[in-house]
């Protein structure tokens, strides 16, 4: 009985019916598939507990008059502080820039700010900002800035840098704060929180909220299944699996027809060869002779360099080169250009998102496309 209990494990370890392979080949499958199903739903639990702590602040932070106690800003009668950042650094814009106007969108931040002043920003003053329901101030060393939600004209959140613009009416000069990396995306949410207080739209930043959040849910990743011995294939067994068979096979399909194509075009050495070779009478007059040169092989034109730029008549590319300013009207022919794309003032640019904007050097351009990605050259 144990002699057979022994040859029944070697059978079923060794056999044909359970290759051990198979095995091994489920175990790295189920392995894998857990680490990036683990890896996806981190990910996926980080951004839901973002968007339930904002859905709550949303609803708590109304401030409070004793928050501004100590601080040296005289308050309105009716005016309460929402959040104290103590160390802001007041910035100002060197050029003339047309900010988008303030809105309500809460936006998903992609990517981590960098903590460094963008182009063409300076940086006036130090201190700390404070936000109330009427207003934003920067205390610093040099004085007071104010910057009034009923006056205000324009906003910008940079996306690479933690850098806020406003332009409000009675100031010609754009300016904003410059703040840590780290506190920059709630003081932006405070604000926004308070500019809708402002214009008594609260409600519906906290609808965008609860509309963030299902539609997140849907996106939570499913566990995945479990992968059985019967399931592995006979490519498992070469080393890199399905790609490396794909590869294999293309390259015996591809270097052949490379090895046909690299032969030479004219046989003038080989017809010379058979018209100097003996023929037989019969066939003498058959024979072909040789006059003139060969016809020269004509050579395929040189492919046109873009860099991943789509073919247009105007030679623009990714490549490197001069900045466009003043592109033809056909440009936006051939691009995916952003929505009011002739009233950018700067050179041309290509955004996160794949589209073109005339915006390129001005702090809020691709503001609305996930940032600026490369510029397009000619």
């Amino acid at each position: 009985m144990r002699g057979e209990g022994v040859g029944v494990a070697r059978t079923d370890s060794t056999g044909s019916t359970g290759s051990t392979w198979r095995y091994r080949w489920a175990r790295r499958q189920n392995e894998r598939r857990l680490r990036l199903f683990r890896s996806a739903e981190g990910t996926w639990r980080r951004r839901d507990d973002e968007l339930r702590r904002l859905r709550t602040l949303a609803e708590q932070c109304h401030g409070s008059v004793g928050a501004g106690d100590g601080l040296p800003l005289e308050l309105a009668p009716d005016e309460i502080v929402l959040r104290v950042v103590p160390a802001a650094q007041l910035v100002e814009v060197r050029h003339t820039a047309v900010l988008p106007a303030p809105d309500l969108t809460v936006g998903e931040q992609t990517r981590r700010l960098r903590a460094r002043c963008p182009d063409g920003v300076r940086v006036a003053d130090a201190g700390m900002a404070v936000i109330t329901n009427r207003r934003l101030v920067l205390l610093g060393g040099r004085g007071r800035r104010d910057w009034a939600y009923g006056r205000m004209t324009g906003l910008a959140h940079d996306p690479h840098a933690p850098v806020t613009l406003i332009q409000v009416l009675d100031r010609r000069r754009t300016s904003g704060v410059l703040l840590r990396a780290d506190a920059a995306h709630e003081f932006r949410f405070v604000l926004t929180l308070a500019f809708a207080d402002a214009i008594e739209q609260r409600q519906a930043v906290i609808a965008q909220l609860d509309e963030l959040i299902a539609e997140h849910a849907r996106l939570r990743p499913a566990r995945p299944g479990i992968a059985t011995p019967g399931q592995a294939r006979l490519f498992a067994l070469i080393p890199g699996g399905r790609r490396t068979a794909v590869v294999a096979a293309a390259l015996a399909v591809m270097v052949p027809l490379a090895l046909a194509n690299s032969s030479p075009s004219d046989r003038t050495g080989s017809e010379l060869a058979a018209a100097a070779a003996p023929a037989p009478a019969a066939a003498a007059s058959k024979t072909p002779r040789v006059t003139g040169s060969p016809k020269p092989h004509r050579a395929s034109p040189k492919p046109e360099r873009r860099c991943g730029a789509p073919a247009n008549p105007m030679g623009y590319d990714f490549c490197g080169g001069e900045r466009i300013r003043k592109p033809p009207r056909e440009v936006c022919d051939h691009f995916d250009c952003v929505p009011g794309f002739w009233d950018g003032r700067g050179y041309l640019v290509q955004c996160e998102n794949g589209k073109v904007s005339l915006a390129g050097g001005s702090p809020r351009a691709c503001g609305a496309h996930g940032g600026v990605r490369r510029t397009v050259w000619t």
